[in-house]
Formats: C-alpha cells, sequence, structure tokens
C-alpha cells in the first residue's frame, strides 16, 4: 500500500514538473515569429489615399480603435477621437480579460519603426514581443499584400496625434498563456486584379474579417463548418445580445439576394440623406459599422458578393436580437 502511495506521489510530482515546464516554455518561448524588418515606408499621397480607403471602409481599424456612440444606430463614430483608442472590451462582452485598443495616432505609434508596427499589424507581436489578443484580427492581414498594409502604416501616421494614455490589458487565466501561442508568421498574398471577380473578393472579405464575426464560435475558436453562417453572439453595452447575420446563399442567408440588393445594403448608409436614427437601450442596435462599410467602392461591394455567392451553403434562421433582461 505505502509504495502505490509513493508510487501515485511521484507519478504527481512528475505531471506538475511537466505541466509547469510546458507553462515555463509557452510563456518564455513563445510567440516566436520573427525579428521585426529592417525597412522604411515612403508615405505618399497615394499610399496615404489608399491606407485611409481600407483603414475606414474595408479594415475597419478605426471602428475598435475610435470611440464609438451607442446612442445611435451601428455605433457611429464620435467626432474628434479617430484612432485614439482606449474602448473597453471585458468579460461582459465575453472576452477573456480587460482588453483595450491601443491609441494608434503618431502620438501612440511614434515608438515603432516601420518594421516592428509591419510585425505588430500582420503577427500580433509588440516592440517589446509580446503577444495581442486578436481582437485585432492581425491573422487575417497577415495573408494580405503587403503594399496594403505599408499603406495603412502610412495612413495612421498621418493622423492628427491625439495623447490618450490607454491602460494595459489584462488577459485572465489561462489565456494570459495561451494568447503565447496564437501568433503565426505571416503568409502575405498578392491581391489579385479586380478582374479576377471571386479571387479578389476573397482578399477583401478576408481583409476585412467578415468570417470572424459572421461564424459562430466555441470557446473563442471560429467553427470553420459554420463559416459565414451569421449566429456569433455579441454583447452591447446595455446588455442586449445581436447576432451576425448568415451572409452563405443558403435561402436563410443571402440565397435569394440580387448582387444590387446586396449593394444597396451597404451604401444606402453612404447616401447623403441618410441620418443615422437614435437608439435607446434595449432597442435594437448593430455591432456593424455600416456607415464605414457603406462607403466602400461600388466594384468592392460587388466583388465581395461574387465571392460570397461560392461558400457553402449553411441553413441557419438567425434570432438577430435579444433585448437585456430588465431587473
Amino acid at each position: 500500500m505505502k509504495k502505490v502511495v509513493k508510487y501515485t506521489a511521484y507519478v504527481l510530482v512528475g505531471i506538475i514538473i511537466i505541466i509547469a515546464g510546458l507553462l515555463t516554455f509557452v510563456k518564455t518561448a513563445l510567440p516566436n515569429v520573427g525579428d521585426a524588418e529592417d525597412i522604411t515606408i515612403p508615405a505618399t499621397d497615394e499610399m496615404v489615399a489608399r491606407g485611409k480607403y481600407l483603414a475606414n471602409n474595408v479594415m475597419v481599424c478605426m471602428d475598435c480603435h475610435s470611440t464609438r456612440d451607442w446612442s445611435k444606430f451601428s455605433g457611429l463614430l464620435t467626432e474628434g477621437t479617430l484612432g485614439k483608442g482606449g474602448e473597453r472590451f471585458d468579460q461582459k462582452l465575453g472576452m477573456p480579460g480587460v482588453i483595450y485598443s491601443k491609441n494608434i495616432t503618431p502620438t501612440g505609434i511614434s515608438r515603432y519603426t516601420d518594421g516592428e508596427l509591419f510585425r505588430l499589424i500582420t503577427t500580433g507581436i509588440t516592440k517589446e514581443g509580446r503577444a495581442m489578443f486578436p481582437l485585432m484580427p492581425y491573422l487575417y492581414y497577415g495573408r494580405m499584400d503587403r503594399e496594403d498594409i505599408y499603406s495603412v502604416m502610412a495612413y495612421v501616421r498621418s493622423l492628427e496625434p491625439i495623447t490618450n494614455n490607454v491602460p494595459d490589458s489584462k488577459l485572465d487565466f489561462p489565456m494570459n498563456f495561451i494568447i503565447n501561442t496564437i501568433p503565426q508568421k505571416a503568409n502575405l498574398q498578392k491581391r489579385p486584379e479586380p478582374t479576377e471577380l471571386i479571387a479578389y473578393g476573397a482578399y477583401l472579405v478576408n481583409a476585412a474579417a467578415c468570417e470572424e464575426c459572421h461564424t459562430q464560435v466555441d470557446k473563442g475558436q471560429i467553427i470553420k463548418e459554420f463559416s459565414f453562417g451569421g449566429g456569433r453572439e455579441f454583447q452591447m453595452p446595455d446588455g442586449s445580445v445581436v447576432r451576425s447575420m448568415n451572409i452563405t446563399p443558403h435561402q436563410t442567408g443571402i440565397g435569394s439576394w440580387t448582387e444590387e440588393m446586396f449593394v444597396k445594403r451597404f451604401t444606402m448608409y453612404a447616401d447623403s440623406s441618410y441620418v443615422p436614427p437614435s437608439v435607446a437601450p434595449g432597442e435594437f442596435n448593430s455591432m456593424m459599422p455600416w456607415t464605414m462599410y457603406g462607403k466602400m467602392k461600388e466594384e468592392d461591394l460587388k466583388a465581395i458578393y461574387a465571392y460570397l455567392k461560392t461558400v457553402k451553403p449553411i441553413e441557419n434562421t438567425v434570432e438577430r436580437f435579444t433585448p437585456a433582461l430588465k431587473n
């Protein structure tokens, strides 16, 4: 009996040593995506214009890195906050900790070299070598065209500097260890020509990270077999829950939508006569920054539509909104 207890104790100690070793390795040896490149980006007017379009209307970086007014439909950006960061994403919103968007105006990123900023956007690794939580979808940005990332960098460096000291993000256990296993080396892709309609649409869908929001998740990971099928839940500031649309070509998604219907669904928010309606707490709102995506080029929207019509149709009737429970 004593031998059994003795051997059991040895096994338990061995398991503890192995676990401790693994945690130490994950915490100290990872992430490992390589050193930042030694590059200098020539910020031409053309690059800044391209970066402005991508950051505001395709990748919508400014969606998370500015202040959104949730008293307006789709969380209209608050004037004067472009790129200042400081938006809080915490456990109430389903996050594994408290995460703050960073200040990406020149005040916030001036300490980064171009190579370090490029590595940050495409791999999620900070100047100090820390892994960022992929609330910023760097796993998607790492599959973009190098020149497009350069353009975004040129644009954010041209923003009006705003002083805003953003708190450090703090992840809960075990995500504070798991986070180091998420970053991976960038796999940059050449942007297809707009004439390659479906391939170009796929590129834009990746840049906009549509799959990330329009796919249900399990423990924070998207469920690939349900890609674009909608139903991912997002908790609004008032406690209501909004769910993403099914954007597959099934009848419960956009199967009956024509190209014209799809394009107009976006461009209606860019019409000069459109005024975002006020939304009271408990009323339906949308996480989707429609007024930002609404200014996407029509040819880009058409390409996105063409690509989405090729994805696997998924039957999923989504209940779009559940109001917060009243106390």
